[in-house]
């Protein structure tokens, strides 16, 4: 049986984590190097940075910081924000990230996808996908959930598996920072619908939804943000609850 991941995510704004309710309302937390230095040795099976930086400034400072990163820590971890051709693809993975995530790149234009996964392998690709649900539908969003799209998650979810993409990283706009559990029945279609892996993002309050997701949502791996960064839970306690529920981790 794989075992199922534990990934702390952590967004980025000139070298520090900074985390917010629904991408607003954002403050710093600490040091972008330092927390995933801690979280390593604490016993993440990945982590995801996300830069949230606007300047094409705060872009290079974060192509410095991926190779920091990469110094410092012995497991793999993505990058995203602001990706958006494969030459931005290809600055992160020389600078020491393992994968690298696009979103609203992929969106506007789907062969980026294609194209990094045919340079680089699938497995250097995720794709993010950020939906919020409206009118009974799942409307994908850009830019952070600022923008709708016509685009809906399951006929893009396999559209994005089908142009390459490793894995498949959704957020719930509607659950993102609220620690109110995460969308497990959306999880759970999307894992009957694709054969590539799903990452489950926003609603993580507590260990229990992370047992949920992981079990009845059937997710591959749960990412959370606000429970680790602000020491409600620790990655230890989450492993432990899901091996007291019987699913699969590395401890």
């Amino acid at each position: 049986m794989v075992a199922k991941r534990i990934i702390p995510c952590l967004d980025v704004k000139d070298g520090q984590v900074v985390k917010g309710i629904n991408f607003e309302g954002l403050r710093e937390v600490g040091d972008a190097v330092e927390m995933g230095a801690k979280y390593s040795r604490d016993g993440a099976d990945e982590l995801v940075y996300l830069d949230i930086s606007a300047s094409s400034e705060g872009r290079k400072t974060f192509v410095n910081l991926v190779g920091k990163i990469a110094a410092r820590i012995n497991i793999p971890f993505t990058v995203g924000g602001g990706i958006s051709s494969i030459d931005d693809a290809a600055r992160l993975l020389d600078a020491g990230a393992d994968k690298i995530s696009i979103n609203t790149a992929a969106v506007k234009n789907p062969a980026l996808i294609e194209e990094i996964a045919q340079k680089y392998g699938n497995q250097f690709v995720v794709v993010a996908i950020d939906a919020k649900m409206i009118e009974n539908r799942w409307t994908i969003t850009t830019h952070g959930g600022k923008n709708l799209t016509e685009r809906e998650l399951f006929s893009w979810a396999k559209e994005v598996q089908e142009r390459g993409a490793g894995e498949i990283l959704f957020t719930s706009m509607d659950h993102d920072g609220t620690r109110n559990g995460y969308a497990c029945d959306t999880y759970l279609a999307l894992s009957e619908i694709l054969s590539i892996p799903v990452i489950a993002s926003g609603g993580a309050g507590n260990s229990e939804h992370i047992v949920d997701v992981l079990s009845k949502g059937r997710a591959d791996a749960a990412l959370a943000a606000s429970i680790f960064h602000y020491n409600q839970l620790s990655i230890q306690e989450v492993k432990q609850a899901l091996q007291a529920a019987n699913i699969s981790v590395r401890l």
